[in-house]
């Protein structure tokens, strides 16, 4: 359902903000983490759950938010997704200690789970077919932009102000956005379809015990009881979700589309992408602090080539698919970003100058720029018609439990290898996690080679359902590298 020009003017407006404000808060923590870890003395492992716990919480909840949606209405959910948002930026913001802030961080992310999916419905719904790729591009946009401004903001806010300003500045935006969204966008809904809470509580269950396993290694020790409980516990859980989605009529995700190749190899590789992006930005902004001594600000503009890289070269990616084919172009990208990070980890040390690392960290954005539309359009244009909807959903958990795992995995390598004694320990550990960055990212390159020879076209926008677009959050700017 479509309506008039200034309906879809708004759609566009408060979808775009707030999209803004999802993937801006995935990176803007990143220059902040050495401030909070100043103010809390706080762990390698408390930061670690105070990225992942964002990450965790959005990927756990992105398929049950649509489903509220469908049934209850896009509009009313998305503002409850804004109040949410904007509820758990000020609490995050008056945190008294490093545990509330994480657990508000979890609040943070289910709003942001709730706002995603419905933005995009949103948007879809309020535009006619032949508008609709042009309202996808401004979109894309916007929330490329999160991405890119996210670590600067955080920067610039952390050390003008305080790291509790970067979740203040959420607030009046979602206070303002919220009445506009109740009074001046349509109502709109899909299939009513029944959500598979089973499912969501025993697929929460068991990532949460395998991040906590691999996050409290490093403290607890390989071979404690704790450790090796939650890790065997979280694995049989996984397992026991596998199952219960073989069973159950109203899958959360159904395992039917995995017989695609093209489905199954795009899912796993963005796992590895995003899982070696996220761990090299979590641990290179502290990096950038700690082992060499610049400030939040400096910190954060020496990461812009990861966030420039995806603005400028991920619209171009189509046409290069097209030209050199779209499986040479994802394992090449895949390639380039794993030369990249282990480049960056081997050239990395306290003092190195900034010149010697602009070129291993500009390669491995590039590569990664190249790689991730290639590998969105991969897992939702072999499927059919009426999954398309649920194959974007299932794709952004992959890409988001990705980022939760390479912060986790990494973090516990850099636990093993260095610390936060000095600048050398320091440089110790992230040596050891950006070569482990580089391994994950090759490995998905191994993934990429199953992938078909060519990407077949998404879905025309005028065959498109309105909950059926998520995907192009990713494929149109390679959106959020954290």
């Amino acid at each position: 359902m479509t309506g008039t020009a200034r309906d879809r003017a708004w759609a566009l407006a408060l979808t775009s903000v707030g999209s803004f404000m999802v993937i801006l808060d995935m990176l803007v923590v990143a220059t902040a983490l050495s401030a909070i870890q100043r103010d809390f003395h706080a762990s390698l492992a408390d930061l670690e759950w105070t990225v992942t716990a964002y990450s965790l919480s959005f990927a756990a909840l992105l398929m049950t938010a649509s489903v509220l949606g469908d049934r209850f209405g896009r509009r009313r959910i998305f503002a409850i997704g804004l109040a949410l948002f904007g509820f758990a930026s000020a609490a995050c913001a008056r945190a008294p200690s490093i545990g509330w802030l994480i657990v508000e961080r979890i609040i943070q992310g289910t709003g942001a789970a709730v706002i995603m999916p419905m933005a995009l419905a949103l948007l879809n719904a309020a535009f006619p077919p032949q508008r609709r790729g042009w309202a996808i591009g401004v979109y894309g946009g916007v929330t490329g932009l999160g991405a890119l401004l996210g670590p600067i903001i955080g920067g610039a806010v952390t050390e003008g102000l305080s790291w509790q300003w970067i979740f203040w500045l959420n607030v009046p935006i979602a206070a303002v956005a919220i009445p506009l969204v109740l009074t001046r966008l349509p109502e709109s809904r899909g299939a009513a379809r029944r959500a598979d809470l089973p499912g969501l509580l025993v697929f929460s269950a068991g990532v949460l015990a395998l991040v906590w396993g691999l996050v409290r290694g490093g403290d607890a020790g390989w071979g404690s009881g704790e450790v090796v409980g939650t890790l065997v516990a979280g694995l049989l859980l996984v397992a026991v979700f596998v199952g219960w989605q073989r069973r159950t009529t109203a899958p959360m995700i159904p395992l039917r589309l995995f017989r695609s190749r093209a489905f199954s190899a795009g899912n796993v590789a963005i796992f590895f992408l995003n899982a070696s992006m996220s761990g090299a930005v979590f641990l290179t902004a502290q990096f950038q602090q700690i082992a060499l001594g610049h400030g939040p600000l400096n910190a954060a503009l020496r990461l812009l080539p990861w966030g420039v890289a995806p603005f400028l070269i991920a619209p171009l990616a189509g046409s290069l698919a097209a030209r050199v084919g779209a499986r040479r172009l994802a394992v090449t990208g895949l390639l380039l970003q794993g030369a990249g990070m282990g480049w960056t980890g081997l050239a990395s040390h306290p003092g190195v100058g900034y010149a010697t690392l602009v070129v291993p960290i500009s390669l491995s954005g590039i590569g990664f720029a190249a790689a991730i539309p290639i590998l969105t359009r991969s897992a939702v244009s072999d499927v059919d018609l009426s999954d398309v909807g649920t194959a974007s959903g299932v794709y952004s958990t992959f890409r988001q439990l990705g980022g939760a795992f390479g912060v986790a995995v990494l973090g516990a390598l850099f636990a093993g290898f260095g610390g936060y004694d000095s600048a050398a320990v320091f440089s110790d550990g992230y040596t050891a996690a950006m070569l482990a960055a580089a391994a994950a990212a090759l490995i998905g390159a191994t993934v990429s080679v199953g992938l078909p020879t060519t990407v077949r076209r998404l879905v025309p926008p005028a065959e498109r359902d309105a909950s059926s677009t998520s995907e192009l959050l990713s494929a149109g700017r390679g959106a959020d590298p954290g």
